[in-house]
């Protein structure tokens, strides 16, 4: 084995400031030549479980980025070069490596709102000097002893809370700042990440959305109140404040959307009845926690600031997105779409359609880039229409050079990426068509008196917005395009082959029919192919369908 050496300089206190490290430590390579380390690696070299991170901010702390690598597995190693604005770490594995580059390549990732470049080292190993790097190595630590269920650390610079031991695996949960509803699949889906969930239990208290949720190990909640306690579900919004309950076991009677207990699911659906059992409800009450901090203090949260701050994404919502939004084939070692239960796959892409992902913020780029347009068949709007269903469409531009290409304005950053996760690769009007973000932060009007040929329009007040009103049911109810299509506001003299003949009349085969048993004003009816459930959802939403009923036409996750 080659060894090979960097030299260490570290810059004395000032009276600015405190000491840095800025060049590297010892590494040891595992049998590559001897070679200087020159602050990059080549982009496109070979897949290593050691990454190398540049242009971070200078004030990022070790645990940020260490936060980067822990969705996607054990991190076993890290390397802070702070003079240089970068970072080495090593993953357990090269797959949980590519997972994330890959990953990162999709999403460029932001700390402290500045984005940060990921890439695989030259190095296939790294081992450093803990004496020259202690604090890094302490909070690496740290987290591994949550990780392995070591025995707490002494001597580290992360707080003591963080590493006690858990009494209990039952964590109470309350959403602070709660925009967009948060459901109890999605609850499941985030904290899943951390072991077996067993049991969940959501409530409104004080005005407060809150949950209890069981593991089976106390190990797995302690791990779980570590990475998420201060996070947000969606960006700048629905910030997780997590402690221990005092409670061990939940008592769960039944299982609808807001109880469950997964080991037993033969229990009743039991509609209309309280979740939380009064023997829960009376010890609950009797809890003492670290709960009770005041929101609006700066410092009462574990980010820095103000409790609603805009800190990064929650952590664990990155296997999600990329088990539900990138291609699996290209993502070597990624969960694949089937490992997650369908219903809470949808429930949780679907909440409020913003599940927080790095680098897109709400403030972030809203700007679409759609191409490869069928230019004889699309009008502005159509890719309103169909855009609508991910995010409410401000304005669209058909390029008028390029009619095969358009500029589409959402809402919000979250927006735009939800759309380009689920339309990118779709087919419209016969053509695969291709979406990226644009460079453009807004879609310019033409000039007053200037006729571009109805290629741009405004929809900026449009009533057929969905997503409009903060906590709609639209929220939830958010889709990738599917054969199936979901009906509603069908009023009661349409029959079923009035919708059948309908649909048909679209250029597409219905395959299949079938009314909401309790509610006729609701169907699901499904098209031959995604690509005719496209048309006909672009064709006939917001069609009039007489007695003032105009018909509702959404992507369903089901099939008939």
């Amino acid at each position: 084995m080659d060894i090979f050496f960097f030299c260490i300089a570290w810059m004395p206190e000032t009276a600015g400031g405190k000491g840095d490290l800025f060049s590297v430590e010892r590494i040891i390579s595992n049998g590559n030549d001897s070679k200087k380390f020159k602050g990059e690696d080549k982009m496109d070299g070979a897949p290593s479980r050691v990454l190398h991170i540049r242009k971070l901010p200078g004030e990022v702390t070790e645990t940020e980025v260490i936060a980067l690598g822990l969705p996607f597995g054990k991190v076993t190693n890290i390397l802070m070069l702070k003079g240089k604005n970068q970072a080495f770490l090593e993953l357990a594995t090269e797959e949980a490596a590519i997972t994330m580059v890959n990953y990162y390549s999709a999403v460029t990732p932001h700390l402290r709102n500045q984005p940060i470049y990921i890439q695989y080292s030259n190095h296939k190993e790294l081992k450093t000097d803990n004496t020259l790097n202690q604090r890094a190595q302490a909070v690496l630590q740290a987290v591994t002893a949550v990780q392995t269920a070591n025995t707490p650390l002494s001597g580290t610079t992360v707080s003591e809370s963080a590493v006690t031991p858990a009494q209990s695996p039952v964590l109470r949960i309350i959403i602070d700042n709660m925009y967009y509803p948060v459901t109890l699949d999605v609850l499941h889906q985030i904290f899943s990440k951390f072991g077996a969930v067993l049991k969940i239990i959501t409530f409104t208290k004080n005005n407060q959305f809150q949950a209890l949720l069981q593991y089976g190990d106390p190990v797995n909640a302690q791990q779980a109140k570590l990475a998420l306690d201060g996070q947000n579900i969606y960006n700048a919004c629905c910030t997780l404040r997590i402690d221990f309950s005092k409670l061990v076991n939940l008592n769960v009677k039944y299982n609808n959307d807001k109880s469950r207990d997964y080991t037993r699911p033969d229990l009743p659906s039991g509609d209309g009845q309280p979740a939380l059992d009064p023997a829960i409800a009376a010890a609950f009450a009797k809890e003492t926690s670290l709960l009770g901090r005041d929101p609006g203090v700066p410092g009462s949260s574990p980010t820095s600031g103000s409790w609603h701050g805009a800190c990064f994404s929650l952590l664990l919502s990155l296997p999600l997105s990329l088990s539900l939004w990138l291609p699996v084939a290209a993502v070597p070692g990624a969960l694949s779409p089937l490992a997650i239960p369908n219903a809470a796959a949808a429930a949780a892409a679907a909440a409020a359609g913003r599940v927080g992902m790095p680098g897109v913020s709400a403030g972030g780029n809203t700007v679409l880039l759609v191409s490869n347009l069928n230019e004889e068949m699309v009008t502005p709007q159509s890719l309103f229409t169909l855009f609508g269903v991910y995010g409410d469409v401000q304005r669209v531009k058909i390029l008028y050079n390029k009619k095969d290409s358009a500029l589409i304005q959402m809402a919000d950053g979250n927006q735009s990426q939800l759309a380009m996760n689920h339309l990118n690769g779709q087919k419209m009007y016969g053509k695969i068509i291709r979406v990226t973000l644009s460079k453009h932060q807004t879609v310019q009007l033409p000039r007053e008196g200037l006729d571009d040929q109805g290629l741009t329009k405004d929809f900026g007040n449009s009533p057929l917005h969905r997503f409009k009103k903060p906590g709609s049911k639209n929220f939830q109810n958010i889709f990738p395009p599917s054969a199936t299509l979901h009906l509603s506001n069908i009023p009661p003299s349409v029959a079923e082959e009035d919708l059948r003949t309908l649909f048909a009349n679209t250029g597409g085969t219905v395959k299949a029919f079938k009314f909401f048993q309790r509610d006729h004003k609701m169907a699901l009816l499904q098209m031959a192919t995604v690509e005719e459930a496209i048309q006909a959802l672009i064709d006939l939403h917001n069609y009039n369908l007489g007695e003032n009923h105009h018909l509702r036409v959404s992507f369903s996750k089901s099939t008939i």
